[in-house]
């Protein structure tokens, strides 16, 4: 358990929205208020959930859980309902927070707890089996849990110490930039926001400006506005964010060269999966200072990072000066942590060190590069592997796609599924697209088809994880007819 209010400055603002803005007396009465209610429960040791639209209080729930040393489990909006459940009975959640008192009666929680806020606390009457009850999760603090592929989220388990140790690395690592404010873009329930948002910002004695998500352009599970979330950067004078590389595409597509409502960043981070280094480029042109870092949840985020003083395109950057990487025999990263790393009903290893599932290397600079997922990998007929991803970030560097999946295991030649950025892409715009791609691709790695695809791979339609990586299996059972038919007459 970590008390982070001993950490911050007395006197400035130190989250804000538009309505309203908390110094540090401000936020430890809230803070108070919360430890009180949490202890007030009837079984105050439980795990407690959260699901709510980003807010001040959001965060203040979730230091004050931190300085209980009381699980918090938030419950992503993006999860189905069925989701929702598995994540409450494997936690053995005793309590929630929700904004509706519908939410939690439709989830079994029908006590309210007497805390009086925006967000309302309500409880459990029968009492699950609780993780806290357990001896090795009782320093679990958080329990972030990740869509991945399959309909059953897996929990990783994350102490305090382990969030706070990646928030000093990287506030040590941006110090120079000297942030002041941060503008929180991705949903409070995704770690990234959490650690390299939330906490790096307190600790780097800059404002978290902490809007509801429709003011910075998300709505629904996986719609994005970009004119808005722009509107809201040049609103809050926001000098840092982080961003999906989707998200970054769209925002690139909607502004100008050295647009003037973007002139305050000093910082973009983008992450979640595989960026083209050919977007990053044209943002940097743009004015836009964005820098590529790699992650997973199983090391409380961030791994490694570019930055304006160590920079190389194409790159994930450097390791985090707490982070130790090394590549296995067969190309697999993998990551030492200080803390050892475990999903939720499974035993903790004794060895820290993380086999990340990702294939790459280190360069002579010490750069991590990413190839793609191991389990991603594609054999063609010849014998060729291919990670999907290295065309796909290709593709996805050109303004008129918006997302790419290619597939072509065990077939002579790969195919693209394209989502054209846009009603108005045309079938040449497509095809002059790959055309590019293709030439800077060894010929086995070239695509010699494609179909657009009817819809975009989101969230809400299940062909999508939160960090919009594509759900491969999900996409090729949605489009196997159309891959059978161009392979079956191009054999």
């Amino acid at each position: 358990m970590h008390n982070w209010l001993n950490d911050l400055p007395s006197n400035q603002t130190l989250l804000s929205s538009l309505d309203e803005s908390w110094d540090l007396n401000a936020l430890q009465n809230k803070v108070e208020q919360l430890t009180q209610a949490l202890l007030a429960r009837k079984n105050p040791a439980a795990p407690v959930g959260v699901l709510a639209d980003n807010s001040l209080e959001w965060i203040a729930i979730d230091l004050a859980c931190h300085q209980l040393g009381i699980a918090l489990i938030p419950l992503p909006g993006f999860f189905t309902p069925t989701q929702w459940i598995h994540t409450i009975q494997s936690t053995g959640m005793q309590a929630i927070f929700v904004a509706k008192e519908e939410h939690a009666r439709n989830l079994g929680f029908i006590f309210k707890n007497e805390y009086s806020g925006t967000l309302q606390l309500f409880e459990r009457v029968s009492i699950l089996s609780s993780m806290s009850a357990q001896p090795n999760l009782s320093h679990v603090q958080k329990v972030t849990f990740t869509s991945g592929t399959t309909s059953e989220p897996k929990g990783v388990c994350l102490s305090s110490q382990h969030q706070r140790e990646v928030a000093i690395a990287l506030k040590d690592s941006l110090q120079s930039l000297y942030i002041k404010k941060h503008l929180n873009v991705l949903p409070l329930s995704v770690l990234l926001e959490n650690v390299a948002g939330v906490y790096t910002a307190l600790l780097m004695g800059a404002e978290n400006i902490c809007l509801p998500l429709h003011q910075v352009g998300l709505h629904g599970s996986s719609q994005f506005n970009a004119t808005q979330c722009i509107e809201a950067i040049e609103q809050t004078q926001a000098e840092s964010i982080i961003l999906l590389p989707q998200m970054l595409q769209a925002i690139v597509s909607h502004c100008t060269s050295s647009d003037a409502r973007l002139k305050t960043l000093k910082f973009v981070a983008v992450g979640g999966s595989k960026t083209s280094p050919d977007l990053i480029q044209t943002a940097r042109e743009l004015g836009i200072p964005v820098y590529e870092g790699y992650g997973l949840s199983e090391c409380a985020s961030v791994v490694s990072l570019n930055t304006p003083i160590s920079d190389k395109i194409g790159s994930a950057g450097k390791p985090l000066p707490n982070r130790a990487i090394r590549i296995a025999s067969d190309g697999e990263i993998q990551i030492h942590c200080n803390t050892s790393t475990h999903y939720l009903n499974q035993t903790s290893s004794s060895d820290n060190w993380v086999a990340t599932g990702d294939l790459g290397y280190l360069d002579e600079e010490g750069f991590l590069f990413i190839n793609g997922r191991k389990k991603n990998v594609l054999i063609t007929s010849f014998g060729r592997n291919v990670s999907p991803e290295w065309p796909e970030s290709l593709l996805m560097g050109i303004p008129g796609i918006a997302q790419a999946m290619v597939v072509g295991d065990c077939q002579p030649e790969l195919c693209a599924l394209i989502v054209p950025n846009g009603t108005a892409v045309t079938p040449n715009e497509i095809e002059n697209a790959i055309k590019q791609v293709n030439q800077s691709l060894p010929d086995y790695a070239q695509m010699g088809h494609y179909i657009v695809a009817k819809e975009p791979f989101t969230v809400s339609n299940g062909l999508a994880t939160a960090n919009g990586r594509p759900k491969r299996e999900a996409i090729l059972n949605q489009y196997q007819e159309e891959l059978d038919a161009i392979y079956s007459t191009h054999h």
